[in-house]
């Protein structure tokens, strides 16, 4: 589905290097190139104008990015050394920190465990600092082409040439409309699938190049609102415990973004036991404990999002993160520390290190798999590799359930990973078994807590009701297959109605939940989804 074998046409969009997906990963490695290619050039290099272009499925850089965030700011001092840490785009450093055990009415202070100590690290809007990287990409000269989701890789022979993109002004049917726009190709010397977590491309490439890896990967599903507040929070709080039952592993956050704003979120493992499991109605549930509602006390829900995570860590990373013509970054490699809440840095170091091989591919004017793996090696060598070594089974831990994980994870804590020495297996989220159990009622007063659709309002959702469905849904679902997606799916795109499932796809955020337990999702035309400005 996501890999064709027709060969670009005579008006495609001929590049050198195309990073797919204008996230941290793919602008920092487009930065990072250009100013090599720039350095090679003034020093009296002969590589001439090399043409890079970032492919961003959103209107806007920005508008489908995600996270906590509280940032290693380590990268963006490496790309931009001789800028001052107050000029980058961050909101605050971290001055404090807490962390809690939450019971339903009160709440234990925790040690904080060293993996999540940020002391030294900032927090940020996401959205704020990948449109900081979108501006400092352009005025190296790198082509930014937002509005063109990605459909499928291109693949010549055994290697990947570039991408095909999304029709767009399609009908509901399918039929093009007055609006419509062809599919169009792009097509490079190296393509860099940096498009973020469950990324279909990434997966097309792994079928087609035969790469497998020691686990498959794992995912965890986020909810985050930002609430505009009436006084300041003081520390970067994480919790664990109440909302979640003891049988499903994750935790919430609560960041202060400035002296008003405060950015809170719940993050839950797909592999969670109970079919009516609803992240998002968890996340207004905790924002009924005491702890919380005395931080949001007469504020004002201000911005709403869903995006999943890649959990498996180390042993969920591909065998080779390179073929021939191609490379993968960021989230669509797997590169998250869960234990360290960490992913941001990861990716903008993969994709530094991307385009340093990329960088010397062009110079030896030879871009094969055998140049390329090259990246492989500097992965190996880097941070990236030293920090998720460190935590690989701490994630797959909890897989022993919440008291047995706490308990391995606080060996391999103090052991630095050492315990234990072998690695833990694990399923795939789909191959977990899940009991039916019936969901708690749920009514959102609309003041503290809300609805999947007054959520998805504020995400910003700019998609066209009569664009054709993007999600592949298999036909006559069990009854509680249907009930499974409605309470998973936090953006209130499956329902249930006379024991059949109604799919609402215009609803869709993009998270990608669903596609990692049920229907699959696939690229609908550029703009579509939700349009963040804070996040």
């Amino acid at each position: 589905r996501f890999l064709s074998r027709e060969q670009p046409g005579d008006e495609a969009i001929p590049l050198d290097v195309l990073f797919v997906g204008g996230g941290p990963a793919g602008l920092a490695g487009a930065i990072r190139l250009a100013q090599r290619v720039r350095e090679h050039n003034a020093n009296g290099g002969n590589l001439g104008e090399i043409e890079i272009g970032v492919l961003e499925k959103a209107d806007n850089l920005g508008d489908h990015c995600l996270s906590g965030a509280v940032l290693n700011p380590a990268p963006f001092q490496e790309l931009f050394p001789d800028t001052a840490m107050g000029d980058f785009p961050f909101r605050q450093e971290v001055t404090g920190e807490r962390v809690y055990f939450l019971q339903e009415k009160g709440q234990i202070k925790l040690p904080t465990p060293p993996e999540m100590r940020n002391h030294g690290n900032w927090v940020a809007s996401i959205c704020e600092v990948v449109r900081w990287l979108g501006g400092q990409a352009e005025e190296l000269g790198v082509n930014l082409f937002t509005g063109f989701p990605a459909d499928a890789l291109i693949a010549d022979g055994d290697a990947i040439v570039g991408v095909k993109t999304a029709p767009s002004g399609l009908n509901r049917d399918g039929s093009p409309g007055p609006n419509h726009m062809p599919a169009g190709d792009v097509t490079a010397r190296v393509t860099v699938l940096s498009d973020g977590t469950r990324s279909p491309l990434a997966q097309a490439w792994r079928q087609f190049d035969n790469v497998t890896a020691p686990n498959p990967q794992i995912y965890a599903l986020g909810v985050k609102e930002l609430w505009k507040t009436t006084k300041p929070l003081d520390a970067v709080i994480h919790t664990l415990g109440w909302p979640l039952p003891r049988d499903a592993f994750g935790g919430s956050w609560i960041y202060p973004m400035a002296d008003d704003l405060v950015s809170l979120g719940l993050v839950v493992g797909l592999d969670y036991k109970q079919h009516s499991l609803d992240v998002h109605k968890l996340t207004q549930q905790l924002k009924q404990h005491p702890l919380v509602a005395s931080i949001l006390e007469g504020g004002e829900l201000v911005e709403w999002g869903a995006k999943t995570i890649p959990e498996g860590g180390l042993h969920a990373l591909p065998e080779r993160l390179h073929g021939n013509g191609l490379l993968v970054c960021g989230d669509a490699a797997g590169f998250v520390n869960v234990a360290a809440l960490k992913g941001i840095h990861y990716a903008m170091f993969s994709g530094i290190h991307a385009a340093d091989t990329i960088f010397d591919a062009l110079v030896a004017d030879d871009c094969s798999a055998k140049t390329l793996s090259a990246y492989d090696q500097r992965i190996r060598e880097s941070a990236i590799h030293d920090d998720l070594h460190r935590t690989r089974n701490m994630r797959l831990a909890f897989k022993s359930g919440f008291v047995a994980g706490g308990a391995k994870a606080w060996l391999m804590s103090v052991t630095g990973g050492r315990f234990p020495a072998g690695k833990i297996d694990s399923e795939e989220d789909a191959a977990e078994a899940k009991d039916v159990v019936a969901g708690a009622p749920f009514q959102p007063d609309g003041k503290v807590t809300f609805s999947k659709q007054d959520a998805v309002f504020r995400s910003g959702n700019a998609t066209r009701d009569d664009l054709p469905s993007h999600l592949i849904v298999g036909e006559d679902i069990p009854a509680e297959v249907a009930e499974m997606y409605a309470h998973l799916c936090p953006a209130g795109v499956y329902e249930v109605a006379d024991g059949k499932l109604v799919v609402n796809a215009p609803n869709c955020v993009d998270c990608k939940a669903t596609d990692v337990l049920g229907p699959r999702w696939s690229s609908r035309e550029g703009g579509a989804g939700p349009r963040y400005q804070k996040m």
